[in-house]
């Protein structure tokens, strides 16, 4: 099959030589979703429903994607990978012999500037779409449970436009908990109640591309128009503006702008406006001047419920036949114990596995079918003392010395592998491993917590390291 030039030919080979090796489960939750498209500069991209979705790509399968791409590629180019959200509107791969412009800013005429790709007219619902939006999330597919209560009332309430609001509102909680879908479900909402409505909806991520290439091709008054002019502005993740000092300035300005027009704000961020340690000051304070809403982990009965919402959606698919058993589920959400994210890939899992014979699978034949995708067994309790006691020996260190006053960069790094892994691997608050570790505050946690976060994907050092001290606490 090899020169092939047709990239959506070369994309269905390649496609299903990597179903055979990564399975239906994952290549229907992460690659099925996606299609081949083609830049501005003629760079072929794999776009991903969802920035998830692309993260799991560029972990687990770019590097082998390339390689049976450029197996069978006569032309030897590269597979790039990005999220919808990134992209604005782009064509097809073989829509056109040229090569389409990316939606943006700059590609509206100097003298009628247009609308950005990721900010939506006044046209209703198929303008909510443009700005990277899920159509699944709704009001109607949250599943409800004690942790998230709250949080959708007062997100039903932004949708409303009703009087009295707080603004900004802003959630915060855990990755994977649902704080995406609530600004997807606000939004749609919003626009359904309102269509004549400018609704933006952005992820800071695409906020800061934006605004860097507004910058670069000096078109930042239609940049600020485009967002001043919304009349509800929603900012998804807003923790990575921090450390980016032009870009703070210009959120900064835009949220005080818009309050100022009494037009309605929803942010969200992995931590409490306070806890973003990285943000400016001044910022800071008006994220936290209206209502801070936690959103917290799920219990165990709001994950099965969760689960059993996904499967109904799967069978209004198709692609599943029947009702799982009651102790099926709750196996399911017990050996999946991280966010609603990873339980949604294991339910994923399920249903391709499972098909027309969901409703007779039993436990057993789960566990047999699903194999290494679930965990094996309930796993042994993992505690704060053991896991320092176990980074304290792989790094050569005594246990008091990560207890300890002392920040040398041979003590302090150990401290915030052990941090992550405190939080990792047992239930234990930011506040309770602070105190845990000498009576350090629960932001010196967060900003532990984060950083081996941010350094696993770049230091291979730090990624064997936190690996290795893995396998050891679990045995």
């Amino acid at each position: 099959m090899a020169g092939m030039t047709d990239p959506n030919r070369i994309w269905t080979e390649a496609a299903d030589r990597l179903k055979t090796e990564i399975g239906d489960g994952p290549f229907s939750s992460y690659i099925a979703p996606s299609a081949v498209r083609v830049d501005s500069q003629g760079n072929l991209i794999l776009v991903t429903p969802t920035a998830y979705a692309r993260d799991w790509v560029r972990k687990n399968a770019l590097r082998r994607m390339n390689e049976l791409w450029l197996g069978l590629d006569g032309l030897s180019r590269r597979l790039e990978v990005r999220c919808r959200a990134e992209m604005g509107s782009v064509p097809p791969a073989s829509a056109s012999r040229e090569a389409p412009r990316l939606a943006s800013i700059s590609a509206a005429p100097a003298a009628a500037p247009a609308a950005p790709a990721f900010a939506p007219a006044t046209d209703g619902a198929r303008a909510v779409r443009a700005a990277g939006l899920q159509e699944r999330l709704t009001f109607d597919s949250f599943v409800e449970g004690h942790g998230n209560a709250f949080a959708l009332a007062i997100a039903k309430q932004v949708a409303s436009w009703a009087d009295g609001h707080f603004n900004p509102v802003f959630f915060c909680g855990p990755y994977g908990y649902g704080k995406t879908h609530l600004l997807n479900a606000i939004a749609w909402e919003a626009q359904r109640l309102r269509p004549d409505a400018k609704v933006v909806y952005l992820t800071a991520e695409r906020f800061l591309s934006t605004f860097v290439r507004a910058m670069q091709d000096r078109s930042t008054a239609a940049f600020k128009e485009s967002l001043r002019s919304a009349d509800m502005l929603l900012l998804d993740d807003v923790q990575f503006v921090g450390g980016k000092t032009s870009t703070q300035e210009e959120l900064l300005n835009t949220l005080t702008a818009l309050i100022e027009d009494g037009k309605r704000i929803v942010l969200s961020a992995d931590r409490a406006p306070v806890a973003l340690t990285d943000v400016e000051p001044r910022l800071r304070s008006h994220l936290a001047a209206g209502l801070t809403c936690p959103v917290e982990a799920a219990d165990r009965d709001l994950k099965v419920a969760v689960a059993q919402s996904r499967l109904n959606a799967l069978a209004k698919l198709g692609v599943v036949t029947g009702e799982a058993r009651p102790e099926v589920l709750e196996h399911l959400v017990d050996r999946t114990p991280g966010s609603m994210r990873e339980l949604e890939g294991a339910v994923n899992t399920l249903a391709a596995v499972a098909g027309s014979r969901l409703s007779a699978l039993t436990v057993d034949e789960v566990q047999t079918l699903l194999g290494a995708a679930l965990r094996t067994g309930p796993e042994r309790r993992i505690t704060v003392d053991e896991i320092q006691k176990t980074v304290a020996e792989h790094f050569n260190l005594k246990q008091a010395d990560l207890l300890s006053e002392r920040r040398t960069r041979a003590i302090a790094r150990p401290r915030q592998v052990a941090m992550y892994l405190c939080k990792q691997h047992t239930t234990r608050s930011y506040p309770d491993i602070g105190r845990r570790f000498g009576g350090r505050d629960h932001t010196t946690v967060l900003h532990g917590v984060r950083k081996i976060e941010e350094l696993m994907p770049k230091d291979d050092q730090i990624a064997r390291d936190v690996e290795a001290l893995t396998r050891k606490l679990r045995g």
